[in-house]
């Protein structure tokens, strides 16, 4: 690490003393399942990220996004994510085989609040399965299947502070760099242009989505 730090905090009771102890409904407000409330929420959800680790303790937090209802809820303890066309770095994928533990959360445009999910998951294929997640007529090849631990709801004090629902609030799109040019920056590809690179980024968002 780079910057050196002089007040670090290095055990529980330095950070309890600190930040006080959770109310009693924060502790009730887990349980171990999908209720009525978080079952619906799953289906009008288009958007989640997924945290997950290797077996080495590096970490990595992915997106997943779809239609609204494109995580299948199985029964009150098993979810179904499809793996839709990606670049193949495959990193949640490769992380699962070494280590299940999955943290997710399930947003929706316009709620504040957010649906929290953990679990363990493992890679699958069964054809039935992949069956319930066919979209635009292409059927996932794989998917994370999601035993769940814990539930709880996330209040929206986050999205309240950051205004992300907000338009007023959004900084102008022009006024940041584009994908093309930072890739360019960045990965610095030989025999492309900012213009080419952003011509065949375009084209993949047209025809390669499914």
């Amino acid at each position: 690490m780079s910057q050196s730090f002089s007040d670090v905090i290095t055990n529980k009771d330095d950070l309890r003393a600190l930040i006080g102890f959770p109310s009693e409904l924060s502790l009730r407000k887990e349980i171990t399942w999908l209720d009525n409330h978080c079952q619906l929420l799953i289906s009008q959800s288009p958007f989640l990220l997924i945290s997950s680790s290797g077996s080495d303790g590096r970490c990595d937090v992915s997106p997943r996004g779809d239609a609204p209802g494109f995580v299948v809820v199985l029964d009150e303890k098993t979810l179904l994510i499809p793996d839709r066309t990606g670049n193949k770095r495959a990193d949640t994928l490769l992380n699962v085989l070494e280590n299940p533990h999955l943290g997710l959360l399930f947003m929706i445009p316009t709620m504040e609040e957010t649906l929290r999910v953990n679990g363990r998951a493992k890679i699958v294929r069964d054809a039935d399965l992949m069956a319930k997640m066919e979209f635009r007529g292409k059927t996932p090849q794989l998917a994370l299947g999601v035993e769940v631990d814990e539930v709880f709801l996330q209040c929206a004090k986050a999205l309240k502070r950051s205004h992300l629902w907000e338009p007023g609030h959004w900084p102008r799109r022009s006024e940041l760099p584009t994908l093309a040019q930072m890739l360019m920056d960045q990965a610095k590809p030989e025999g492309l242009t900012v213009d080419a690179l952003d011509c065949a980024l375009e084209e993949a968002y047209r025809t390669k989505l499914y």
